[in-house]
């Protein structure tokens, strides 16, 4: 049943009053796309800018990812310094830093607003370097090819059918 006023029709179209909320859907395009736009814009200030901070000087730093809020006027921006050493404090200098490299990002990037940063160290390098020694490790490995024995070997099931 379609809505008599052109009003409501509108609003059903476009996902006005009447759509539902996004609930666990992830980030939009809208919010990935300023992510990335702000993630490339960092690499680049941190590249070319000298930060007074101590703890970043001659820092390599690697920003990962940039995750935006939906209103995109914050941003969390996961780094990782190069040899992963000295991690907390380069994190904390970021953090430090954070208006100096926001007024820097104004200049690179055109947003309506110019999100707050906020940094954090990523783990991800960290969790793949665990799960690598996990997967080296003697007894996993001889779990593994047991495992590929029993695959490659047809069971007692399938030569009777």
């Amino acid at each position: 049943m379609r809505p008599t006023n052109p009003k409501d029709r509108s609003k059903d179209r476009r996902g006005g009053a009447s759509s539902k909320p996004r609930r666990d859907a992830g980030p939009s395009q809208r919010q990935l796309r300023a992510g990335e736009l702000v993630r490339h814009a960092l690499a680049q200030i941190l590249r070319e800018e000298e930060v007074a901070d101590p703890s970043l000087v001659g820092a390599s730093i690697t920003v990962t990812e940039v995750r935006m809020s939906p209103d995109l006027k914050h941003a969390v921006s996961f780094v990782e310094p190069l040899g992963g050493e000295k991690a907390a404090e380069v994190v904390a200098g970021l953090n430090r830093a954070a208006k100096f490299l926001r007024g820097r990002l104004a200049r690179h990037v055109e947003l309506k607003f110019t999100p707050d940063l906020k940094f954090l160290h990523d783990q991800s390098f960290d969790e793949a370097a665990r799960m690598g020694r996990l997967f080296a490790n003697p007894a996993i490995q001889r779990d593994l090819a047991q495992t590929d024995d029993a695959d490659d070997s047809p069971s007692s099931e399938d030569g009777a059918r």
